[in-house]
């Protein structure tokens, strides 16, 4: 892990529409990965159920007239790879894939990498812009810093990284 600071303080602010490429390539992985943890999820409850640890509450969908029910559990599971997946990239250079992709970075004021915590204050904030029609993101033109919501509460900053030189 690189907490050492970078010369990030030439970096200028990630403008929104990089931002918002970078998170439709994002949320492709996070589509996938939902399928997956949700696939193992239910495969391992129907196994529990087999062998008689569990009752079958969704037997209850099967039947005329039966509802998709909630599962607490597996929305506790879904969010904790979700801050996992985001967690792991941006305490490891402070990119995600899609960030990499269109060169942009999450990090500290000084260049340094964002801790676990963080992370979960801009998932939390994400979640806030989401919610609020994108608002949060929007909110990076009104900031005199240019910084998001999930920027600003959880102290760190997105900034554009320089293009590559390339090598002769």
């Amino acid at each position: 892990m690189n907490s050492e600071p970078a010369t990030s303080d030439t970096h200028t602010p990630a403008p929104l529409w990089r931002r918002l490429i970078a998170m439709l390539y994002d949320s492709l992985l996070c589509i996938a990965l939902v399928f997956v943890v949700t696939a193992v999820y239910t495969g391992l409850h129907k196994l529990l159920i087999s062998i008689g640890l569990f009752s079958d509450r969704y037997a209850s969908m099967t039947e005329p007239g039966g509802s998709v029910g909630y599962d607490p559990v597996l929305t506790l599971v879904l969010v904790a790879c979700l801050w996992l997946f985001f967690g792991v990239f941006w305490r490891r250079g402070g990119q995600t894939l899609g960030m990499q992709t269109w060169r942009i970075r999450i990090e500290n004021t000084d260049g340094s990498v964002i801790s676990w915590t963080q992370a979960l204050l801009r998932i939390i904030a994400g979640a806030l812009s989401w919610a609020t029609l994108g608002l949060g993101w929007l909110w990076q033109w009104l900031d005199p810093q240019h910084r998001s919501w999930t920027d600003r509460l959880s102290g760190s900053r997105t900034v554009q990284l320089a293009k590559r030189k390339k090598q002769q």
